[in-house]
């Protein structure tokens, strides 16, 4: 009887364990599921999220100076820069640049109203007020939308332009120039103004 009573009381132990292991268990596999079908709706809400596009980074009152060879090349001055995650970069009020020679010389300036650079072009757009600036001859050119390419190194548009030099205004429509606006060429002109005339 003692045999019987202890082989009872090791079952009875044996089964209580074996409960309480499997109500353990079953709460965990619910809490494990729980958390996953939580985890699975957080993931739904954040891909139903718009993605931000706007600027990673965007800096006011900006001076920078680029050099070539240990040499300053190129200032460029602007109220306010945004640099997105494509490489982009975008100058919303505004941007002036001077280009300078082997000697440290400006050479030649750029303004315009708003500037984007598209990093994947290599290729910087402006528009509004667009004025450049050859400071050895006085030229200066008047558009409203210009791109400079600082692979090619050279200015162009197919825009409406006009050119100051010396006394007399050229004007036409679209324009290639060299970036320190020594020599540029209008691709239909429209004629030629005396100041004297005016």
């Amino acid at each position: 009887m003692k045999e019987d009573l202890l082989i009872n009381k090791v079952r009875t132990y044996i089964q209580t364990v074996m409960t309480m292991v499997h109500d353990r268990f079953f709460v965990w596999a619910v809490v494990i599921l729980s958390l996953g079908w939580v985890s699975c709706e957080d993931r739904k809400e954040i891909m139903n999220d718009e993605l931000y596009d706007g600027p990673l980074l965007e800096m006011d009152s900006i001076h920078t100076k680029m050099s070539d060879s240990a040499r300053i090349k190129l200032i460029l001055k602007a109220p306010k820069q945004r640099n997105y995650e494509s490489g982009d970069r975008e100058w919303p009020n505004g941007l002036y640049l001077e280009y300078l020679d082997d000697e440290g010389t400006i050479v030649s300036t750029f303004k315009a109203d708003f500037v984007y650079y598209n990093s994947k072009d290599n290729l910087y757009k402006s528009e509004g007020n667009v004025v450049v600036t050859n400071t050895e001859t006085g030229d200066e050119l008047n558009t409203e939308e210009l791109y400079w390419s600082p692979e090619d190194e050279e200015f162009f548009t197919e825009r409406f332009v006009t050119i100051q030099s010396g006394d007399e205004i050229h004007k036409g429509e679209g324009l290639r120039a060299d970036q320190d606006f020594s020599s540029y060429r209008i691709l239909k002109p429209q004629g030629t103004i005396f100041i004297e005339d005016l």
